[in-house]
């Protein structure tokens, strides 16, 4: 059944979401665990300003929808930022963007969906067992998930030569980015692709501006999840607030 929910913005609440799918279903992040996760269709594309409150309230985007997790017996899922102008360097991340700029040029535009972007988004699925014994994404199931957005979104694509080397998607809100997803190619494992492209990310927050880079959700049993504790000080949304962590 079709409810109203959370208004967006405060106190003058300019847009509503509308739950569409509200029931129980296998956890997408630990196993034998039962999740629930509202999926939220936003009434009206989302500014910048309503998607930081979006973010700010631990929400995050799947194609043209919103969740947030609601589970009743476990508090697992933590949406997780950074405050950009205090992120560490460290001198590991420095030798990986050092390593990849080196090897790699990146491209900003808007997502596509193509062959070769399918191509290497289900490899990356099937190299890093994320697949869950589901079949391969195809050029549409690929366009729902990544290219269609309820929000300005950026692709960040990795090139070695003419070769696509990593691809990730962006959220572009007033004062922030949010990682919605990343996705390399196994044969590159040594350039660290997925630290790579967050510290991409960092450096794009910073000549932008932006207050805070969204990482997404960090799960502390999950070894896919579970990385993102080392971008550091951040900030975690546990039981409705934020909570520093150094």
């Amino acid at each position: 059944m079709k409810q109203l929910d959370d208004p967006i913005s405060r106190p003058n609440a300019e847009c509503w979401l509308i739950v569409i799918q509200d029931q129980p279903q296998p956890c997408p992040y630990l196993p034998d665990t039962v999740a629930r996760m509202p999926l939220r269709l936003p009434i009206g594309r989302l500014t910048g300003e309503k998607i930081d409150s979006l973010l700010a309230l631990g929400y995050r985007r799947s194609g043209d929808f919103v969740y947030r997790t609601q589970c009743s017996t476990c508090s697992a899922c933590e949406p997780t930022r950074v405050v950009v102008v205090q992120f560490v360097w460290t001198t590991s991340m420095k030798r990986v963007l050092k390593r990849g700029d080196a090897e790699l040029q990146m491209q900003i535009g808007q997502p596509e969906s193509t062959p070769s972007r399918v191509e290497l988004f289900n490899a990356h699925r099937l190299g890093r067992n994320l697949a869950r014994n589901e079949e391969p994404v195809d050029v549409e199931g690929y366009r729902s998930f990544l290219v269609e957005s309820c929000c300005d979104t950026e692709e960040l694509s990795f090139w070695r030569d003419d070769e696509l080397a990593a691809v990730a998607i962006v959220d572009r809100a007033k004062n922030s980015l949010s990682a919605v997803y990343t996705y390399f190619d196994p044969k590159f494992s040594r350039l660290s692709l997925g630290t790579y492209a967050i510290l991409k990310q960092f450096q794009r927050a910073t000549q932008l501006g932006l207050t805070y880079l969204y990482l997404g959700m960090y799960v502390a049993n999950n070894q896919h999840l579970n990385y993102k504790a080392k971008f550091m000080p951040q900030q975690r949304f546990i039981q409705g607030a934020w909570e520093s962590f150094d």
